[in-house]
């Protein structure tokens, strides 16, 4: 259990506490250039900490704190972008690589 955070977010059992720890994990942090909210101290990652965990207690579900997370500070703020049209290149783009280089090796052996 997360001590400092239960002590600064006053969660209300540790269900809500782990969903916490792992949110701030999967969103990247506004300001920062690749940290997540988890490793930032930056005054607009911890506003947004608090309203993850004000969300946390109005039983919003994960999938809406991202949806809003999305919205309000665009979806590169999500590590793991939902599957779209406009990102299925990004999700199937390595096995497409993957096959074109595995082809590549069987026929160039043959």
């Amino acid at each position: 259990m997360n001590l400092c955070a239960d002590t600064l977010y006053n969660f209300e059992n540790e269900k809500d506490e782990a969903r916490f720890n792992n949110l701030i994990k999967d969103i990247r942090c506004p300001k920062c250039i690749s940290g997540s909210l988890s490793s930032s101290n930056a005054p607009i990652s911890e506003d947004l900490k608090l309203k993850i965990v004000e969300m946390i207690k109005e039983d919003k579900t994960d999938e809406e704190i991202k949806k809003y997370v999305s919205i309000r500070f665009g979806k590169e703020s999500l590590y793991e972008p939902e599957l779209n049209k406009q990102t299925y290149f990004l999700w199937y783009s390595p096995f497409i690589l993957l096959f074109f280089a595995l082809s590549f090796f069987i026929l160039r052996n043959k």
